[in-house]
């Protein structure tokens, strides 16, 4: 593989995906899916009809098994480590079978609560030689700011990502933005002065928004979350928090 694209393709809004994207993926000749299995297809749909939408040439998709991991692990950063370990052995035998230009595509921003980019540096250290460009894209946060028609900080404050680890591990200050909360934490967030903006499936036909105090709709968005997961097998959900 002579050069690798790692392109950011937003939060799932095919409108999303920018100039510099569509220009990236023309280039292309084979793209690389990590699969997440027979419950989250609807995700490799998505990628696919981004492509049939922007693609102008022929291409090839080649899917790659994403290696299970311990979901609850009590070393959870060993745990990480290893995943994306084994994650960059399969991505590398993969590039070992392409001659020419390859390409992965991100949902939301490669900087932001991504593993592509330590993989593919990963492969590199273990002897692989090829070019790689990235391309950023929209981020589930933007689409979240965009969707609730809001400004993710007061005037001078600064902008807290996180998960929700770390949000149960240290609490709120006065305004977060937490990804990757699979155990809705918001609801361990002591306070009854929270307001809260939370968004699922953004930029996908199935997007849901609820935004209210959060001692009133936190139950409501807990309902919702699992119900959606339950009949849809998988969830991207981010939110907002800020006291006052």
């Amino acid at each position: 593989m002579r050069k690798l694209f790692v392109i950011g393709i937003g939060a799932g809004d095919p409108d999303q995906v920018t100039v510099q994207a569509v220009k990236a993926m023309r280039q292309v000749e084979v793209f690389f899916v990590i699969g997440k299995g027979a419950e989250k297809q609807e995700l490799l749909d998505v990628r696919t009809a981004i492509l049939a939408e922007h693609m102008d040439r022929p291409y090839r998709i080649v899917e790659i098994p994403d290696p299970p991991r311990d979901r609850a692990p009590a070393d959870y950063q060993g745990e990480v480590r290893d995943w994306h370990d084994r994650r960059a052995a399969r991505l590398g035998d993969a590039f070992e079978q392409v001659e020419g230009v390859g390409g992965i595509l991100v949902w939301g921003d490669p900087s932001l609560y991504d593993s592509t980019l330590r993989m593919v540096e990963r492969v590199l250290e273990r002897g692989a030689v090829f070019d790689y460009e990235v391309i950023p894209g929209v981020t589930s946060v933007q689409a979240l700011a965009a969707r609730h028609r809001m400004v993710l900080h007061r005037i001078g404050e600064p902008v807290h990502i996180t998960t929700g680890r770390r949000l149960r591990e240290e609490g709120l200050g006065s305004s977060a933005v937490v990804m990757l909360d699979g155990d809705c934490s918001f609801t361990e967030v002591p306070g009854a002065d929270i307001h809260i903006w939370w968004g699922a499936y953004l930029g996908m036909p199935d997007e849901v928004l609820i935004e209210g105090p959060l001692r009133a709709v936190e139950q409501r968005i807990v309902e919702v979350r699992g119900r959606l997961r339950a009949e849809k097998g998988w969830i991207m959900d981010v939110y907002r928090l800020r006291r006052g």
